[in-house]
């Protein structure tokens, strides 16, 4: 049945909510309740409840801030502002990035539009104005990319739009080529000023959300400081304070987040991140002041804030002497280094029990616990596998013989030797059209001494079983 939610202002009924089916059937937000019951029998309508929407939204903004960026804000009534500079190559770039996160919503049973601009303003526009889930406008042109949207996503009051759709102004652009002197004089600074905003001319700064039990500290400056030994100098001292608060509360940080405030009301952000919880004041003071070149402190900067945005419980325990017993080799320094590079550069593998190669193994932490598992010794493996097979053209007699030779990436390459086949059924809990599905691989070595393992899709002779087409999984070094 269609769902919608119904808000209501003294006797003024109309919906802020309306669901997949509810839309398909010609309602929309803003529409009033009772026409909606008159369009649509049997709609199921249910009463609005800004403060439960509000805590909600709260929630996802934290989420984000442990995951996408230091500086996250709410963007009522349905969406989070995250500034994304020197934060998105961590996630592999700001598409992958988008797709990641809406994939994250879409996996919670909640749909979600992202947009990446150059502004707050235009990035707003576009995330409520786009039809695809992401959308990444190019550096440097914000006007290409909002000039046809509707003049509803400047974020201005619904009575002012009202009257500019009553003047014949429908899109940004149109509203953006008119002298701003008439319409200031008329409607006042507001529309202005959210141009401005959204073309990036004026700034407008996120204030960073915050846990209300986070640990954080702060310095505030008479005078704005600028040079780099005076700003490592003032973060080494956040440093210390963030760790005394830690050590009296028995936790250990796994994510710093440095924000920077400048004098032209704009910040800036830097994140560091440890394999492990750690309140080793010099460690931390390292991690941060190897990227105090990334700050811009511009005309100068006002206050720094250090703020522990991911922790976990850290006992104090007993160091080891050499006396009595060997110290535990600890690599986090070196995993924190690398780490801080890129968020998917180092990690462990996995043994999982699956017979399918592909899906035997899985990434986890660097410094996780052993599982106590292994892979099994019985038939050989490549030491690099490739995360998708790559066909392959052979000549080879079915079913059981293994190819006389086969071109891979445009090359010929003769077998010299072969080993096999290993077969490997399908796994019929995971999807029934793996129910009858064979491999049957074989590692071989070409006239060269390169040796690869290949597999045929089916057992060669029955079609259900496979397409009988070649693949290359591996390479053995």
């Amino acid at each position: 049945m269609p769902l919608v939610a119904v808000a209501k202002s003294g006797a003024k009924r109309w919906l802020s909510a309306v669901d997949a089916n509810a839309g398909r059937l010609g309602l929309s937000v803003g529409m009033p309740a009772a026409k909606a019951q008159a369009l649509v029998q049997g709609l199921t309508m249910v009463d609005a409840d800004p403060a439960a929407d509000l805590a909600a939204l709260e929630r996802i903004t934290l989420w984000a801030l442990t995951q996408y960026s230091p500086i996250v804000a709410m963007d009522p009534p349905g969406g989070i502002v995250m500034d994304t500079e020197g934060a998105d190559h961590l996630q592999g770039g700001e598409g992958p990035m988008l797709v990641r996160l809406v994939n994250s919503f879409r996996a919670k049973r909640l749909a979600a539009h992202a947009a990446v601009a150059d502004s707050w303003g235009a990035a707003h526009a576009l995330a409520r104005s786009i039809t695809s889930e992401t959308f990444v406008a190019n550096r440097g042109e914000i006007t290409q990319a909002v000039c046809h949207l509707p003049i509803g996503s400047l974020r201005l009051d619904a009575k002012t739009v009202t009257s500019l759709h009553t003047l014949g102004f429908r899109t940004v652009g149109e509203l953006a080529a008119t002298p701003k002197a008439p319409l200031t004089l008329r409607f006042g600074p507001q529309i202005g000023r959210r141009l401005e905003q959204m073309f990036a001319r004026l700034p407008e700064p996120i204030e960073p959300a915050r846990a209300p039990d986070v640990v954080e500290v702060d310095r505030s400056f008479a005078e704005p400081i600028g040079a780099p030994e005076t700003i490592a100098r003032y973060v080494a001292e956040l440093v210390q304070a963030l760790c005394l608060k830690l050590q009296a509360r028995g936790l250990g940080v796994r994510r710093t987040d440095l924000i920077v405030h400048r004098v032209d009301n704009t910040i800036q952000a830097l994140r560091a991140g440890t394999a492990k919880p750690v309140r080793d004041i010099a460690w931390l003071t390292k991690l941060l002041q190897d990227r105090i070149e990334r700050i811009d402190p511009g005309f100068g900067i006002e206050k720094l804030s250090l703020a522990a945005t991911m922790v976990e419980p850290l006992a104090d325990r007993q160091m080891a002497t050499s006396l009595i017993e060997a110290p535990d080799i600890d690599l986090g320094a070196f995993i924190d280094m690398i780490g801080n590079r890129g968020t998917y550069r180092i990690y462990r593998a996995a043994p999982v029990a699956s017979d399918v190669p592909e899906r035997s193994v899985a990434r986890i932490s660097p410094v996780a616990d052993a599982l106590g598992k292994t892979w099994p010794q019985t038939w050989p493996r490549p030491l690099r596998l490739m995360i998708h097979p790559e066909p392959i053209d052979v000549m080879a007699l079915l079913p059981d013989h293994p190819p006389v030779w086969f071109v891979w990436r445009g090359k010929r390459r003769r077998v010299a030797h072969a080993d096999g086949p290993e077969r490997i059924f399908g796994e019929w809990w995971q999807s029934t059209s793996e129910w009858a599905a064979v491999r049957d691989y074989f590692s071989v070595e070409d006239d060269s001494g390169e040796r690869y393992w290949i597999f045929r899709s089916g057992d060669g002779v029955d079609p259900a079983t496979g397409s009988h087409r070649w693949f290359i999984h591996g390479i053995f070094k």
